[in-house]
């Protein structure tokens, strides 16, 4: 499996651990206001606020949490911070490729968490355009396999809508799209009855590298420390593990 598929199984099974719970659930309150603020507060009109509603909903985040995030960003509801796009880039341990965006009200804090985090397992920060050009922003939607469900179900649903591949990752199905296309993918799929885990614009990676057991280890502790950060969104990184590896370290 690729690194962004490794990264989106990896996230999904972090959301059910009580020890990240926390963290989870305000990032993805932040995900939601920022988008009420940027589209306003209707989510029928608004896509990016639907699917930040839905992927914090599918990972058990309160609604009256989800309620207030929309009012703060959209007005109706003072207390809202203004949070910036930020994203940095960067090499991991075996010259891994490693892209972080963060959603933060503090530029310098971000900064130096990232570079932190970084440094302190054996990566390095990197100027702005060294590993931007090796990923392609694409629209990425994961949906829960069932009994019933073949591959060929999910790509018929979603073939007409613009998704470019379906891949099988074992417990779910990965659907990819131009990220112009995610909303039609998404909205296909529901069409056709297929529910879905998440929807998201990713950063996927146009060559992988191949990692043994020793560097398999230190990229991932160090995607652990750059995500422990408040402000960091997302990590992507250009990273291939064997199934047999990644078994090895649990």
């Amino acid at each position: 499996m690729s690194g962004h598929s490794k990264w989106a199984t990896t996230k999904h099974k972090k959301a059910v651990v009580d020890a990240k719970r926390g963290k989870l659930f305000a990032k993805l309150i932040k995900n939601v206001e920022v988008a009420a603020r940027t589209g306003g507060g209707d989510p029928a009109g608004n896509p990016t606020l639907y699917d930040a509603i839905q992927k914090a909903k599918k990972s058990s985040v309160p609604n009256d949490n989800i309620d207030r995030a929309v009012k703060r960003g959209s007005g109706q509801e003072a207390g809202g911070a203004q949070y910036e796009n930020i994203t940095y880039e960067g090499y991991g341990p075996g010259g891994v490729a490693v892209l972080v965006e963060c959603l933060t009200d503090n530029r310098n804090r971000a900064a130096s968490d990232v570079r932190v985090a970084f440094t302190r397992n054996g990566g390095r920060m990197a100027d702005p355009g060294s590993v931007s050009y090796l990923f392609n922003r694409k629209g990425v939607i994961i949906v829960s396999k069932t009994k019933d469900m073949a591959e060929d179900d999910v790509l018929l649903a979603v073939l007409d809508a613009g998704a470019e591949e379906v891949n099988d990752l074992g417990e779910s199905f990965e659907v990819i799209s131009e990220a112009t296309d995610l909303v039609a993918v998404r909205k296909a799929l529901q069409d056709a009855g297929i529910d879905y885990e998440s929807a998201d614009m990713a950063f996927l990676p146009s060559s992988e590298i191949d990692l043994d057991e020793d560097q398999a280890r230190k990229v991932l502790k160090m995607i652990d420390a750059l995500e422990d950060s408040d402000d960091v969104q997302d990590v992507y990184a250009n990273y291939n593990v064997s199934d047999d590896i990644m078994e090895k370290l649990g």
